[in-house]
């Protein structure tokens, strides 16, 4: 299987690989608002809403049978730890935006997750493949801890700008701000500008 090796992404940022202020970890420690929440296969869905041409609705296996691939990214959280060479199996962010036929004036997307976490990105920082709706992790279903069954990673931000749980986007035409985004912290969360709080 091909890997997609996406851990020279700090050079965009004319960074090192590892941001000021984090420390390497080969832990994945968890983190999240609150609890773990269920999940029933048969009735899950993941929509798609806002400013696009055609709202989605989509079923796990409809879901999982989106063109899909694995990179190797690395993740860094806003607590001040890094993991190096994380292997994401999903689906990139433009891809599922194909099917949706994205308006001219959207601008921003917020994601939101079973948990009823909510974060956002403006829609700029999303077009990008390094963005994935990941499923699986180093060839494993994606851990419930960790955001199983889907979550957002964003390699290019703290990790706190992917929601664990995600069955939501909703492309807006104006921005909005999610969870922690509301609570203090940066709205922009660059690592390599260790933009943690707003």
């Amino acid at each position: 299987m091909r890997v997609r090796d996406v851990t020279n992404l700090h050079r965009e940022f004319d960074g090192e690989r590892l941001p000021p202020g984090q420390r390497e970890t080969s832990k994945f420690p968890v983190l999240s608002k609150s609890g773990t929440p269920d999940w029933n296969p048969e009735t899950w869905e993941f929509s798609v809403t806002g400013a696009v041409e055609n709202e989605l609705a989509l079923s796990w296996d409809e879901f999982r049978d989106l063109p899909s691939e694995t990179q190797r990214q690395d993740f860094h959280c806003v607590t001040g730890w890094s993991k190096f060479g994380c292997e994401f199996t999903g689906v990139t962010f433009p891809t599922f935006t194909e099917r949706a036929g994205v308006k001219d004036e959207a601008v921003h997307v917020m994601f939101s997750a079973l948990d009823d976490y909510t974060t956002n990105l403006p829609l700029s920082e999303c077009m990008r493949d390094e963005v994935l709706l990941a499923w699986a992790y180093d060839g494993d279903p994606l851990p419930p801890e960790h955001g199983g069954p889907l979550r957002v990673v964003t390699p290019h931000k703290y990790a706190y700008k992917g929601a664990k749980w995600v069955n939501s986007v909703k492309f807006l035409t104006e921005p909005k701000r999610g969870y922690w985004e509301k609570r203090g912290y940066s709205n922009t969360a660059n690592p390599w500008n260790e933009e943690r709080y707003s």
